[in-house]
């Protein structure tokens, strides 16, 4: 898959997918994005409600790795042990992964190189406390256990370029691994999701977006 590493508004790297025409994370600022959707108004905004001292993610979208490097990083100030499982179809050739700027710090950027190298297919803890499962697969070919999971980072393509992602069928599927409490959350603020999440019987809520969206999804099980 052609990609094409850009410079977001706030100054960090995203990923341009040449076929889709469509970047990974907000042109915008992809760091202050993933920041204010997945990591404040879902990890941190599970963990305030639940205190649990272990969470258990699932991200649909493992792309360039932000969200779990993030979610690494805000588990170790909190002491939080943390299960996360991320799917991808189109994993990133390491000369791409290798010069996005998420991480500063030499010992930061070792933390993130670990969460690419890890192992497909299996449980690793590439990080003390962060136990890694990483799935090369797509939502549809997945099988979901019910109630499995804390939080859902839904980050896939928009409707717009992968309307096949966001059909409700796939919804059903990712919202009935949420356990009693869960936390969806999506950069995304379509009128259909919030209707269909709704329709499930979570409890949603628009937020506001991120610097240069207006809105975004959290929806609760």
């Amino acid at each position: 898959m052609a990609v094409e590493i850009i410079t977001t508004g706030d100054g960090s790297h995203s990923l341009l997918n040449r076929e889709l025409n469509e970047t990974y994370h907000s042109v915008h600022g992809a760091l202050r994005e993933s920041l204010h959707v997945f990591i404040e108004h879902g990890l941190s905004f599970f963990h305030n409600r639940s205190q649990a001292s272990h969470v258990a993610v699932f991200e649909v979208g493992f792309g360039t790795g932000l969200n779990a490097f993030l979610t690494a990083e805000e588990a170790i100030p909190k002491n939080l042990t943390v299960h996360y499982t991320s799917i991808e179809a189109y994993p990133l050739e390491e000369s791409v992964w290798r010069n996005l700027n998420y991480a500063p710090q030499p010992e930061q950027q070792d933390r993130f190189a670990r969460l690419h190298q890890a192992a497909w297919g299996a449980w690793v803890e590439p990080l003390p406390n962060f136990h890694l499962k990483k799935l090369h697969t797509s939502l549809q070919a997945l099988e979901i256990h019910p109630g499995t999971f804390d939080v859902v980072y839904f980050d896939a393509f928009a409707p717009s370029k992968q309307p096949e992602m966001w059909e409700l069928p796939v919804l059903e599927k990712v919202a009935s691994g949420l356990k009693p409490g869960g936390v969806f959350v999506t950069y995304c603020a379509k009128g259909q999701l919030k209707r269909d999440l709704k329709s499930l019987g979570l409890t949603v809520e628009t937020l506001d977006g991120p610097p240069g969206k207006k809105e975004m999804v959290r929806a609760v099980c």
